[in-house]
């Protein structure tokens, strides 16, 4: 007996793929849509043999509204959306920035403007740390009422605007409850390395660019910047593994469809509370792997916070939900994932 529908967007893509092997190993019945930008239709494959049960697919724009409503009726009581279709590489988005807001917002429009007309009872929003820009020393580690700050990013402001436009389209009466998740930064891969993170082209992300020089794909890592004030001179992120991460987005939805929100919308940070430096998860990548990755230190990149990490307490006591995967485990799941990958190709 299925719990109910979730229709999740971007659900090929890396944490949409986890999120769903989550949700139907919870029971739910899972429909993914995704145009495919940026990954592969057989994912699909991936998640059916994790889980053994094949999600209901169709390759489609989320821009494409008419497209879209056409999925609510093809699919009836759909009773929460996650939403992870949106671009995410920082610096393309300071290249690209009108990519980034048409695909982003209009998205998120079109299902806010379809979602009461069927009945849909919640929304989660992928969002981001990056909202909260360089947070100001006295708020670090960042807790959910830190000060949103002004987006160093393109691809930051449209989660900050997204973020808006639910608020906003809540508190005018919509007829459905939000929780709006902000990751600080996902890495590693499903611990039966079947599905893991595949960027299309050149990795935007440090893991995958890791793991693709330590293979000898990439010919070498760059590290940007080694002069930040932080105390081995590289940024510093708080690292999180997807598994931990996509479970949090089933209690989510449990929450919303049990109505048990506090408030019409919730804001959760899904962190780990420790901050890692680049240099560290390099070297705790060499040290649990046994392979050296060949990198330099160069310049820092348009668009980077300096360091940021999280203080997960409400996610802890509020949403019941706990990052419980250690950095050394993840990161060698990042690289089991990859190993896959090289056998597979040779086949």
């Amino acid at each position: 007996m299925s719990k109910g529908r979730i229709l999740v967007t971007g659900g090929t893509g890396y944490i949409g793929s986890h999120t769903a092997v989550e949700l139907q190993n919870a029971g739910y019945e899972v429909i993914i849509i995704d145009n495919l930008s940026n990954s592969n239709i057989e994912v699909l494959d991936g998640i059916e043999k994790i889980t053994g049960i094949r999600p209901a697919f169709k390759e489609m724009d989320l821009c494409d509204k008419a497209a879209l409503e056409d999925l609510f009726v093809q699919y009836p009581g759909i009773l929460g959306v996650i939403n992870f279709a949106a671009y995410k590489a920082v610096g393309e988005s300071v290249k690209m920035p009108l990519k980034y807001y048409h695909n982003n917002l209009v998205s998120v429009v079109n299902l806010m403007e379809l979602m009461p007309k069927y009945n849909v009872k919640g929304f989660v929003f992928s969002s981001s740390c990056t909202v909260y820009g360089q947070p100001d020393k006295e708020y670090l580690p960042v807790t959910e009422s830190a000060p949103r700050k002004k987006a160093m990013s393109p691809y930051g402001n449209t989660k900050a605007i997204c973020e808006d436009i639910i608020h906003d389209t809540i508190t005018s009466g919509a007829t459905f409850k939000s929780i709006i998740l902000r990751y600080f930064n996902p890495i590693g891969a499903h611990p039966t390395a079947i599905i893991g993170e595949l960027p299309n082209g050149v990795p935007q992300n440090l893991l995958p660019f890791v793991t693709q020089t330590a293979a000898g794909i990439r010919e070498q890592l760059s590290v940007y910047g080694n002069d930040y004030n932080t105390p081995d001179g590289s940024c510093i992120r708080d690292y999180i593994n997807v598994v931990d991460l996509a479970k949090a987005h089933v209690i989510a939805v449990d929450r919303m469809i049990q109505d048990k929100c506090l408030e019409p919308v919730e804001i959760f940070n899904l962190g780990t509370g420790r901050g890692l430096s680049v240099l560290e998860i390099l070297n705790t990548f060499e040290k649990v792997t046994g392979v050296k990755v060949n990198y330099k230190i160069v310049g820092r990149r348009e668009g980077d916070i300096e360091q940021v990490w999280a203080d997960p307490v409400k996610a802890n006591t509020v949403l019941g939900w706990t990052a419980t995967e250690s950095v050394e485990d993840t990161l060698a799941s990042a690289w089991k994932w990859q190993q896959k990958l090289m056998a597979d190709a040779k086949k």
